[in-house]
């Protein structure tokens, strides 16, 4: 009784070997032929028209990329001085939230936090 079971196994995965294959081959065939049925010469024609209709060149070899809708674009790196660590400082012992301080000082949260830390003026925790 296992052993008809096993056999029905054993065939069922040899036809699926064999499905898997035959499709592997269709779809090649089918890739193959997609520049000459929307009228390119060469596949680098065809690829670049693709990519071109996304939006553009992959995001990895310029930086660039394709932004969702509505996304805000990047900010510039901010260059923390010694101006904006007294800055931060004084507005700290002022008692203002690091949300407030990085609003006013033009930098980020993390980036005040950090600063905080570097400047001892945030308790160790416990």
């Amino acid at each position: 009784m296992v052993t008809a079971q096993i056999k029905k196994l054993e065939a069922a995965k040899a036809r699926l070997a064999f499905l898997q294959k035959s499709v592997a081959t269709h779809l090649q065939k089918e890739l193959a032929g997609l520049p000459a049925a929307y009228g390119f010469g060469s596949v680098r024609e065809f690829t670049a028209a693709v990519a071109s209709a996304a939006g553009g060149r992959k995001k990895g070899r310029t930086g660039g990329g394709r932004k969702a809708a509505g996304a805000k674009p990047r900010r510039k790196r901010a260059v923390i001085t010694d101006a904006t660590r007294a800055a931060v400082k004084k507005l700290t012992e002022a008692g203002k939230t690091g949300a407030q301080i990085s609003k006013a000082v033009g930098i980020s949260l993390p980036s005040v936090q950090n600063i905080k830390k570097a400047l001892g003026l945030v308790k160790a925790r416990k």
